[in-house]
């Protein structure tokens, strides 16, 4: 049995672990504030396609979406990138991460760089 509320709250909870606003994240997606404020209350049951996409932009499986369990960002963490052994190595890496992202996913990356960066020091 799917539950609207429960994915409707994952996905809440992983938009403010981005520190996105609701706003921010139905720019990302192309749909209203309004319509992400129904699917995160359980309101509304989103189509594939908007599964998909939040999916995507949130960075989150879709299969975490819909059951819950564990997070697998660790996962993908420890089993798929490779460690740079340099400086330049791994700003190439990083680089080369990016580059792949849209200009909307770009600018969240440099918000999170911005927001860790003062409890790097």
């Amino acid at each position: 049995m799917i539950n609207n509320e429960a994915i409707g709250l994952r996905i809440r909870q992983a938009r403010e672990a981005l520190e996105l606003s609701r706003q921010q994240l139905a720019e990302l997606v192309a749909l209203s504030e309004y319509y992400i404020g129904q699917i995160e209350r359980g309101e509304r049951q989103m189509s594939l396609a908007v599964l998909v996409n939040i999916a995507s932009c949130l960075h989150l499986s879709i299969d975490y979406i819909i059951f819950g369990g564990p997070h697998n960002l660790e996962y993908i963490q420890e089993n798929s990138i490779e460690y740079a052994t340099n400086k330049n190595d791994l700003l190439e890496e990083i680089n080369g991460l990016i580059s792949r992202c849209s200009f909307q996913e770009q600018e969240l990356i440099l918000k999170l760089i911005k927001t860790i960066m003062p409890y790097l020091k």
